[in-house]
């Protein structure tokens, strides 16, 4: 765990979804080829070949933003595919309830946090309707005010729409929130742009820690 910044002040605490609220490798990549190969098979040429493009592309993408990442859903708009179009095919595609179970780990987590007055939002580049299902599989959907989704404001993270809505919506400024996911370059650095603060984690394991140093520091 990393952390980069701590607001004075702390009223919302902005989670990403996969690979923050859960780890679980195989379903995290089988999200990845599952999209690429819709893609693969709409473009007409084969799986191998659609992975070799978007690695290509993505060489080339961080040659132009300092070394930089982008997400899957950015990706896809290069090669022709809507936001909107991501959505449909996410909400085909993806079942977290075969791959996910209840974390009471993680659920005691965000209740203490709540206890201590801290209100959650959920910023996830998967639809709404996946991370409900998601937040359901893990018995934690409940522990959430606000969900952002890829068809809030159809824009993918790293872009601040989606950090900006929940902060809105979350009845908080930007500098009132923190902002905690898996990936700097998508969850991080933007919201510490935005004034808000941010903590890197590596899985779920490391934001069973956050209650602590969070409810001390309030």
């Amino acid at each position: 765990m990393n952390i980069y910044s701590l607001p004075s002040k702390i009223s919302v605490l902005l989670f990403d979804m996969d690979g923050t609220l859960y780890t679980n490798p195989f379903y995290a990549q089988l999200q990845i080829d599952l999209a690429i190969k819709r893609l693969a098979h709409v473009r007409g040429i084969s799986l191998e070949e659609m992975r070799g493009e978007i690695a290509d592309y993505r060489r080339r993408w961080a040659d132009a933003h300092n070394g930089r990442k982008t997400s899957l859903g950015n990706v896809f708009l290069a090669f022709g595919i809507s936001i909107e179009e991501s959505v449909r095919w996410r909400e085909e595609l993806y079942m977290p309830s075969a791959y996910l179970s209840p974390d009471p780990a993680l659920r005691e987590t965000l209740e203490r946090l709540k206890t201590s007055g801290l209100k959650h939002a959920l910023v996830t580049n998967n639809p709404v309707s996946i991370a409900h299902k998601t937040l359901a599989a893990l018995d934690v959907e409940g522990m959430f005010d606000v969900c952002v989704g890829l068809d809030t404001c159809y824009a993918s993270k790293p872009n601040e729409s989606p950090f900006r809505k929940a902060a809105e919506l979350s009845g908080a400024q930007c500098a009132e929130c923190i902002s905690i996911g898996d990936r700097f370059d998508v969850d991080i650095d933007v919201p510490l742009k935005l004034g808000m603060g941010g903590v890197l984690v590596d899985g779920v394991e490391d934001v069973y820690g956050i209650a602590g140093f969070l409810t001390g520091s309030q």
